[in-house]
């Protein structure tokens, strides 16, 4: 988990997230935190333990912890949040020895980390797009009615 620490060290992970940090103070829908972050790592860790899939934690929890970063860009600039969660990603990626093919299976999971493809249970990007919407407590949210989420997309489920 090296390198994974260097991306939340880095100097452009910092202002990013202290960016999407102060555009989501008053959000009352869910919001994108290190809490969010850790809960999508763990979770998408479990389920790769428990498919047998080969990745490494640092690709897990930098997908996890960069997956929802371009936030801030979507919110000042209109740009959808996984392509600038993409962009951020490649150059934090870089300065954090990630080899060419673990920084591919990363932005092309922050890209594409919305939709489901739903035929192979045993991609890395269908266990990361499931522990994403595993990770918020959909049942005890208080905006639940008012979010605009598809009831397909809410966890309405406990995690066991």
């Amino acid at each position: 988990m090296e390198r994974f620490q260097r991306i939340v060290k880095s100097k452009r992970y910092q202002e990013e997230y202290e960016k999407l940090q102060n555009l989501e103070k008053e959000r009352r829908f869910c919001r994108h935190d290190m809490e969010h972050f850790l809960s999508v790592a763990r979770i998408c860790y479990i389920f790769a333990m428990e498919k047998k899939i080969d990745v490494s934690v640092d690709i897990i929890y930098g997908t996890a912890f960069l997956h929802d970063l371009g936030r801030a860009m979507q919110y000042e600039k209109g740009i959808s949040h996984e392509e600038a969660g993409a962009i951020i990603a490649e150059e934090i990626l870089l300065e954090c020895d990630y080899r060419p093919w673990e920084r591919t299976i990363i932005i092309e999971t922050i890209r594409n980390h919305r939709d489901i493809g739903g035929v192979n249970e045993e991609d890395f990007s269908e266990i990361f797009y499931r522990a994403d919407k595993l990770s918020r407590d959909c049942m005890h949210c208080p905006v639940h009615e008012e979010c605009y989420w598809p009831p397909e997309k809410k966890n309405n489920v406990y995690i066991r």
